[in-house]
């Protein structure tokens, strides 16, 4: 698994690419509390358009920081799910929680714009 980080004010953006399972999640997860602990970030935005597969303790990861970030105020947005890994958001009510976007830039439009403010 490849994993691309920036930072947008008090947002995390992270890229991934490849398959996010039990082999790569140690990997990214310690990148991702890292980078957001260094640096004071508040939320998180996953790109997941070239996640090819996702396991359960993916999803693990990914709720894990879900509330962890929801206990600080913070949120965590999608990106670009392939139809084969919103299946299993689906099935896993992670679409219930957490919004999907086309774009990081809409992503995070939704975070500057006041998006807060209504969650």
């Amino acid at each position: 698994m490849d994993i691309a980080t920036q930072i947008v004010g008090d947002i995390l953006i992270v890229k991934l690419i490849g398959e996010l399972d039990m082999h790569s999640v140690p990997g990214f997860r310690d990148k991702i509390i890292k980078v957001m602990d260094n640096n004071l970030l508040k939320h998180l935005v996953l790109n997941l358009k070239e996640v090819r597969f996702i396991d359960s303790s993916g999803l693990g990861a990914i709720l894990g920081r879900y509330r962890y970030l929801n206990k600080k105020g913070g949120r965590v947005l999608l990106v670009g799910l392939k139809p084969q890994v919103a299946k299993i958001f689906k099935m896993a009510g992670i679409l219930k929680i957490m919004k999907v976007y086309d774009s990081e830039k809409l992503a995070v439009q939704e975070l500057d714009e006041g998006g807060l403010k209504n969650a």
